[in-house]
């Protein structure tokens, strides 16, 4: 996968075609690893962030598209998800107005999550973001 940084703890990983039905299959897998790992409570915002990750591939890059889901040892309460994808640049935020149908993916993100950010790969860009784990 691109970009990705070895972690310790438990690890989930998927690699989708850049076609349309990468977003849902992406939803798909992420709610089964989740409820696989007992927490269900943040599929729904897990799913939706992905979502738009992996749209934000899709209508920018061509190639596979990276999902990572990792629940590192030594940050116990934190689910780390990353989306990555064959092209170089980093995604920006946009200010949407509010009859645009677009860009708002990465002010979902920047809200929704503890901390997110981008890192290039070898071979494209990593998009990241942090989700608190409830107790």
């Amino acid at each position: 996968m691109i970009g990705v940084i070895d972690t310790d703890g438990d690890c989930a990983e998927w690699s989708f075609p850049a076609q349309p039905g990468a977003v849902r299959t992406a939803r798909t897998a992420v709610r089964g690893q989740l409820h696989t790992w007992d927490l269900d409570p943040l599929g729904d915002l897990t799913a939706l962030l992905v979502s738009e990750l992996v749209t934000n591939s899709l209508r920018h890059a061509t190639g596979p598209i990276g999902v990572r889901l990792v629940r590192p040892v030594g940050l116990p309460g934190v689910l780390l998800v990353e989306v990555s994808d064959p092209l170089p640049d980093p995604p920006r935020e946009r200010v949407a107005h509010p009859e645009d149908e677009s860009g708002r993916g990465l002010q979902l993100v920047a809200h929704s999550s503890r901390r997110w950010g981008t890192r290039p790969g070898h071979a494209g860009k990593t998009v990241w973001f942090e989700l608190a784990v409830p107790g």
